[in-house]
Formats: C-alpha cells, sequence, structure tokens
C-alpha cells in the first residue's frame, strides 16, 4: 500500500487497486505536486466543506466519475450538483468495496463558500478512519484538540496518522503533540502547515518531538509504504 501526501491536508492512498484521495485541494494550494487534471481517484473522502478541503472535488469527480464519501449536509450538497455523493456522519462507519470507512468527530467549521460569496452550510467536521489492506489510516481533518482521541487511540490500532499543526484554524504543534500522544499511532505526519503565512510551521520540529521512531514530515509527492 503506498500513502503519500501532497500538500496542505491532501493525501492520497492507492491500495486494492484503488487511488483514493483525501480532501483534494490541488489548483490553488501553491505547495502540492499534483495536476488536477491528471488525478485520477476512485474515490474521494472529504473532512468537511471548507474550500481549502472540498478544493477541487467538483471538477476531479466529473471528469473522473469518483465516488465522493463526506458528511451528510455536504454529500447532499455535493450530489445535488450531480456528484455520485455517498452521505455518512459522525460515529458511522462504512463498508465500501475498496475497504472500512469511520467518521469521527472533529472541533472545527464546515461550509463551503460558492463564487459569488453565498456561504452554505454543510454539517459538522469530521476526522476519518480508514481501514484497508489491514491498515488503519486516521486523517484528523481540521480540529482542535479534544480529550476523545484518547478513546480513538485505544479503539483504533492506528497504522498512519495525519495530524494538523498550522495553529490559528487548527491544532498547533503543541497540542498536536499531545494528539499523537493519545492517538498512539505507528507514524505521525503533520499536515494543514506552510501552505499560507498564517500557519507556517516547523515541520521537521515537529515530527523530531513526536514519540521516536514515529514522527516523520513528508515533502509533497512523498510515499510511506505500509
Amino acid at each position: 500500500m503506498k500513502v503519500s501526501y501532497h500538500g496542505h491536508a491532501v493525501v492520497k492512498v492507492e491500495a486494492n487497486g484503488k487511488t483514493i484521495l483525501f480532501d483534494p485541494f490541488i489548483s490553488d494550494n501553491g505547495n502540492t505536486d499534483l495536476n488536477v487534471d491528471q488525478v485520477e481517484p476512485d474515490v474521494i473522502l472529504l473532512t468537511h466543506g471548507h474550500n481549502d478541503h472540498v478544493g477541487d472535488t467538483f471538477e476531479i469527480a466529473e471528469r473522473t466519475k469518483a465516488q465522493v464519501v463526506a458528511p451528510f449536509e455536504l454529500a447532499t450538497y455535493l450530489g445535488n450538483k450531480g456528484l455520485n455523493a455517498h452521505p455518512m456522519h459522525i460515529g458511522g462507519g462504512h463498508e465500501f468495496d475498496f475497504g472500512h470507512v469511520k467518521f469521527t468527530q472533529a472541533f472545527h467549521g464546515s461550509a463551503y463558500t460558492e463564487e459569488d460569496g453565498t456561504i452554505v452550510y454543510t454539517g459538522m467536521p469530521t476526522g476519518i478512519l480508514l481501514t484497508i489492506d489491514g491498515k488503519t489510516i486516521f486523517h484528523a481533518g481540521d480540529t482542535g484538540l479534544f480529550s476523545d482521541m484518547k478513546l480513538i487511540g485505544e479503539r483504533n490500532d492506528i497504522d498512519l496518522a495525519f495530524l494538523p499543526i498550522g495553529d490559528n484554524f487548527t491544532m498547533g504543534p503543541e497540542d498536536a503533540l499531545t494528539a499523537a500522544e493519545w492517538l498512539q499511532a505507528k507514524q505521525v505526519v503533520p499536515v494543514h502547515y506552510n501552505t499560507f503565512d498564517l500557519i507556517n510551521q516547523d515541520g521537521e520540529g515537529f515530527a523530531s518531538q513526536v514519540k521516536p521512531g514515529t514522527g516523520r514530515a513528508l515533502q509533497p509527492g512523498e510515499v510511506i509504504e505500509l
């Protein structure tokens, strides 16, 4: 299984002959190595409705016919726009042909801003547990630190966790270190930083402070083999 990071909160998983893309913010992402016209996901997983996470979902899903899995209100909005959207919600899990998806809570906001400035409410923000090929990947989405991360860590054998460290909008490095401790993931990768000046952070510095041997800061396009 190949898991790669592509700037901001964009993560790609390649396993079981499927390509799964988390939060495909590409065309307006100065830190990504991806080209929106060349990505070919079978599935898009969305943590919440902010534009820097929905990103290029419309263009990609219309071109590739990818299935979009998202929180209920966001999935309904996308479905009404003609996309193949599967609705889920916090605490719910579902077995897909590519693997098992479970949505967890996150503490953040969730609204999509349309081109005319209209703000569309898109439900609750989430984190996502993806279990595929016997491995579990946790994408925390955008969130602050919350104590139930201990429960998520206790109830799931997490092989790889992606945690935001940018601060201002999400956890900063200090809180993300606590999250990493509570989640007990075998590997921890920082995300949601250095895309904009307001969220500039030292990813390598964060990774060096995580439990020895578990922290790793990835460059856009870099791959972890699970």
